[in-house]
């Protein structure tokens, strides 16, 4: 008998164009002893801090081997978006380029461009508004183009998919993970859990000039990123509330804290919290790191280890929810950004009659993230040119 010929490949369902290719954008990461000191210099390039003190700084990731586990959550998402990409028809190239550790962002645009791509639109791994999070991406993004405009290649055009911290895709892998964790902590514990909501702390100043200018705030508000961080929150609250039918209570806090001590950041650290819920008597707690799209160090080290030590001490219970990582859903919300910025980008280019610009899927009270950054937005203290935005 004959083998059976090779199934053939799903028929597209759905065009990405004007784009031709998908950047996966992150941070990067050490990947042994030896590249954690470079590693932290690309990060802290320009600020000046002794070789010796960033050793000092290293040393929580000497205790994972000197390895971050960044780089293997963004080969696993890479590779989950491939899948869902070729599952659904989807024909569109994406490649990985990270700041400040291999692929370097411009070794990767510089094969895009090789490949011929020249609509390249970019997913960078963080989901919510502010300089370090949005504008910071943007401004690597053009320097990496003006290298290669530099070296007499032709830059392709780059675009941004919006803030996604709303989108469906990412908050109910959220919901399961925090349903999840409940049911991890003792039953005596649990009943009157409390739910602390985690992100990366950043200085105030840059958090109440986060997201467009009309959002801005002078009072400590702390911008567009501390309100899409409670909305997101609350959206979690009320899809537990409507599964378990217990309110738990919850406090949006704060991680990762750096940077000289006198500037103020945003507050109550995480193991600040820890302590405050002990003290009111608080039977246990789940941490909810919303703010992270994967385990990646901030993760694993600021609250697998140094928050749950500050637990053990108190003899507080806790267990932390999973982030969202690889799950299918955020594949998939990603194939619909793509999808939703590619329909909006051809309705802008050939209007009509009759015609609408896409529905954008999105949680919570906010609404969907603007597609491209407006001036002012997430700006930062020295005027630098930044791509994918109107400035």
């Amino acid at each position: 008998m004959s083998a059976e010929p090779p199934a053939a490949p799903p028929a597209p369902t759905a065009s990405a164009a004007p784009y031709d290719a998908l950047l996966l954008l992150s941070f990067g990461g050490p990947e042994g002893p030896d590249d954690v000191v470079p590693f932290l210099e690309n990060v802290t390039r320009g600020r000046g801090i002794p070789r010796e003190r960033l050793k000092e700084v290293g040393q929580h990731y000497f205790l994972f081997g000197g390895v971050s586990p960044i780089n293997d959550q963004n080969r696993e998402l890479l590779r989950a978006l491939r899948e869902d990409f070729a599952q659904y028809g989807l024909d569109l190239p994406v490649y990985w380029g990270n700041r400040n550790w291999a692929p370097y962002l411009t070794d990767t645009l510089r094969e895009m461009v090789r490949d011929g791509h020249r609509r390249v639109l970019t997913l960078a791994t963080s989901a919510y508004a502010s300089y370090s999070g949005c504008r910071q991406y943007r401004e690597n993004l053009a320097d990496a183009l003006a290298t290669l405009a530099d070296e007499g290649l032709e830059p392709p055009r780059v675009d941004k998919i919006r803030h996604y911290f709303n989108h469906p895709g990412f908050v109910e892998p959220m919901v399961d993970a925090t349903l999840a964790a409940l049911a991890e902590l003792p039953a005596a514990a649990r009943a009157e859990a409390h739910l602390a909501f985690t992100t990366h702390s950043i200085p105030t100043a840059a958090a109440d000039t986060s997201g467009p200018v009309p959002v801005h705030t002078e009072g400590g508000e702390g911008g567009a990123y501390v309100a899409q961080h409670r909305d997101v929150a609350r959206v979690i609250v009320d899809a537990v509330r409507e599964r378990t039918g217990v309110e738990y209570p919850w406090r949006l806090v704060y991680q990762s804290r750096s940077g000289a001590p006198h500037i103020p950041w945003l507050e109550p650290d995480i193991c600040d919290h820890l302590e405050e819920l002990h003290g009111a008597g608080v039977s246990g707690a789940v941490m909810v790191p919303i703010g992270f799209v994967s385990d990646h160090m901030e993760v694993k080290y600021d609250l697998d280890t140094e928050a749950r030590a500050k637990a053990a001490e108190l003899g507080l219970p806790v267990t932390r929810a999973a982030t969202v990582g690889a799950d299918p859903r955020f594949a998939a919300a990603v194939r619909d950004l793509v999808l939703e910025r590619a329909a909006t980008e051809r309705f802008a280019a050939a209007p009509t009659p009759g015609s609408a610009p896409p529905e954008r899927c999105a949680l919570g009270a906010l609404g969907p993230s603007h597609d491209v950054c407006p001036v002012g937005c997430c700006p930062a203290r020295t005027p630098r040119p930044a791509a994918a935005g109107a400035e």
